[in-house]
């Protein structure tokens, strides 16, 4: 750093240090605090980084009033600020909470949840939020010392449980969460905690040359919204999504997102809403500035709009088509499958509010969520200002036009919770009778009150495979009759999964095995280019071939292998009608192939012991919930009789005898 740019912060610093007191209290009086204001403690003189506080406000009884302490509801109000005290600017700043109270959160001005959950937000084990709008702060020398720039409150309210008065319930900690910094232990005196974040010099991110935005980041679906066209009032925005992760798939997407500044959406090309409804903007605050605005056509006046994909009998429509990579009804695929389909682009214009009327106030909206048929769960981070996004040039010349401001959502797959699948998975095998079916409640249990949803599911007879889940209990029973298992009371509850897939083993012998996946789709929809993928740690160096599917050998996730359907047959129909439906159960749509491995390259291998079956299912990309337990082969596997086992002694006996003599 220059001597002159050290002095200059020193002079800045030193009267930030004199003045923090007032600057706190004339920051608190221009964002219409009460007097209830934060004042910084003087730790924050002494930092030369991050410094956050938490201070607890006050809270009042909810109803209803009970009399255990730890039941009792209160409505609580806090405030977190978050200050650089840094020689240089903190982009996209992310903090950390550690709520331990069951605290329900309602609102939090200033910021945003990270993870885009939506307020009420259950946040017992703690959140993350990030800042919205003000989502960089910038350093006392560039600003002057101005705090409006330097710092950001974040005002909390919500309910939490327990903490008898008068004790103060006070989150477990407070740290900064982005990368390369190091938080010790926050302080807490009474009602306030506080704790001062400062470079890592021992961390090992990458240095990067200084930028005035931060680098893109790599994500399982990362999200670009950039603007092309901005007016005074309006502006042109590009979406475009990339599909990243190998296994990662959307089908039928829905896209969501918050409108934070009164924003609506006039026109779109490549999707579509969900629900146009104009009286929203009317009635709103967008009717009564737009007085003579024809609302009648607009695309959207929702503060949280859904996003869906046009068909493709759409993608040259000319009003709301002709956009690349647009209207393939949803679908989004991974790239090993196809890279042309793993990317969906729409266009959108969005009008603004006051006081936002300038052609570069532009703010992107908050809160994104993306969803699928069948899919994996993804979390979506907030927004970040990146460089802007490169497209090559509209009059074909060799040469390059820029977006006028770029974002990035980066969304990453989340594995599910318990009993929170969408897929789930049954084991058998040649050498037992039985078959383990998805475990209880494995994609969730609507109705708990006939069955036990923690119980271990009933093992049943492989014909049963092929009932809907609702249908096996009576073939449970009398499967276990026959078996003499014993079966608790009440019944355990069946899995209610969409799609279920049979991973059984066929045969064992010397040099080889082979087992027979068979996919179940339950659902009343056609799962078009499906896929699915196991994860087999002891067995996938020995893959041979897979006979009805394609399967491919993946590095990524490790131990990967992948099938997908042949040309013609990558379509897996939805259930269908019993041949008499008064009677007769649904049947389900199915998908059929056997695998053959080799012992060649997996010496030791034991397919009894349970080498021969997946650590991890996936069905388009969704992780699928394993049973409870594998088939055992002790005691079902065929044996030899004693009488067999004396005679084929006898005659080794006899053998040797006779060479003797």
């Amino acid at each position: 750093m220059p001597p002159w740019r050290s002095l200059l912060f020193a002079a800045f610093f030193f009267s930030f240090l004199i003045h923090t007191s007032v600057l706190a209290q004339d920051y608190e009086d221009d964002q219409g605090g009460d007097d209830k204001s934060v004042q910084l403690p003087k730790a924050a003189q002494s930092c030369n980084g991050i410094f956050i506080t938490y201070d607890f406000l006050y809270r009042e009884r909810e109803y209803p009033y009970v009399k255990n302490a730890t039941a009792q509801a209160y409505a609580f109000r806090s405030t977190a600020t978050v200050l650089n005290t840094m020689t240089e600017e903190l982009k996209s700043w992310n903090i950390f909470v550690g709520f331990q109270h069951r605290e329900i959160l309602v609102s939090a001005s200033g910021a945003v949840i990270t993870d885009g959950t939506d307020f009420p937000a259950h946040v017992e084990n703690g959140t993350s939020f990030s800042g919205s709008p003000q989502a960089d702060l910038l350093d006392a020398v560039d600003t002057a010392g101005d705090l409006h720039q330097m710092m950001v409150k974040i005002e909390i309210s919500g309910t939490q449980f327990g903490v008898k008065p008068p004790g103060i319930p006070m989150p477990k900690t407070i740290k900064l969460q982005n990368e390369g910094f190091k938080c010790p232990k926050a302080t807490r005196k009474g009602s306030q905690m506080y704790v001062c974040c400062v470079k890592d010099k021992k961390s090992k991110s990458k240095k990067l040359a200084p930028t005035k935005f931060l680098p893109r980041r790599y994500g399982d679906l990362t999200i670009d919204y950039d603007v092309l066209q901005a007016f005074e009032n309006n502006y042109l925005a590009q979406v475009s999504l990339d599909s990243n992760h190998p296994l990662g798939r959307l089908d039928n997407w829905n896209l969501t997102w918050e409108w934070k500044r009164g924003e609506f959406i006039n026109t779109m090309r490549g999707a579509y809403t969900l629900k146009h409804d104009p009286s929203e903007c009317i009635y709103g605050e967008a009717g009564k500035y737009y007085k003579n605005f024809d609302f009648s056509n607009v695309m959207s006046c929702q503060k949280k709009p859904i996003i869906a994909d046009l068909p493709p009998e759409r993608a040259n429509d000319t009003q709301i088509g002709k956009i690349p990579y647009c209207c393939k009804n949803g679908t989004l695929l991974p790239p090993t499958m196809d890279t042309t389909k793993s990317k969906a682009v729409f266009q959108l214009q969005v009008f603004k509010m006051p006081p936002d009327f300038n052609r570069t106030a532009l703010y992107p909206p908050q809160n994104w969520k993306i969803t699928g048929q069948l899919n994996p769960e993804y979390t979506c981070g907030p927004p970040f200002r990146v460089s802007p996004m490169e497209f090559p040039d509209p009059s074909g010349l060799m040469a390059k036009s820029y977006a006028i401001a770029s974002w990035q959502v980066v969304c990453n797959i989340s594995r599910p919770a318990p009993k929170k699948s969408r897929c789930c998975v049954s084991f058998s095998a040649y050498y037992n009778d039985s078959v383990v079916p998805c475990s209880s409640c494995a994609c969730g249990c609507p109705d708990t009150d006939t069955c036990d949803p923690d119980a271990r599911a009933a093992l049943l007879p492989p014909e049963a495979l092929l009932l809907p889940s609702e249908n096996r209990t009576a073939k449970a029973k009398a499967w276990a009759k026959i078996k003499h298992f014993d079966l608790p009371n009440p019944m355990p509850c069946w899995d209610t999964c969409g799609v279920s897939i049979n991973w059984h083993i066929v045969s064992d012998y010397r040099n080889g095995w082979s087992a027979r996946i068979t996919i179940f789709n339950w659902e009343e929809y056609t799962f078009r280019d499906w896929f699915s993928a196991v994860q087999m740690p002891r067995a996938y160096d020995g893959f041979d071939k897979v006979y009805s599917f394609n399967g491919t050998k993946l590095t990524t996730p490790q131990n990967t292998i992948f099938f997908r359907g042949l040309e013609g047959l990558n379509y897996l129909l939805p259930e269908t009608d019993g041949k008499n439906p008064e009677k007769d159960p649904r049947l389900p749509g199915k998908q059929q192939s056997v695998i053959t491995f080799t012992k060649r390259h997996t010496p030791g291998i034991d397919i009894p012991g349970g080498d021969g079956f997946p650590t991890r299912v996936f069905f388009n990309g969704g992780e699928c919930s394993l049973p409870d337990e594998i088939p055992r082969g002790d005691g079902h596997r065929p044996r030899a009789s004693l009488l067999l086992m004396a005679l084929a002694a006898l005659v080794v006996f006899a053998s040797l005898m006779g060479d003797l003599f």
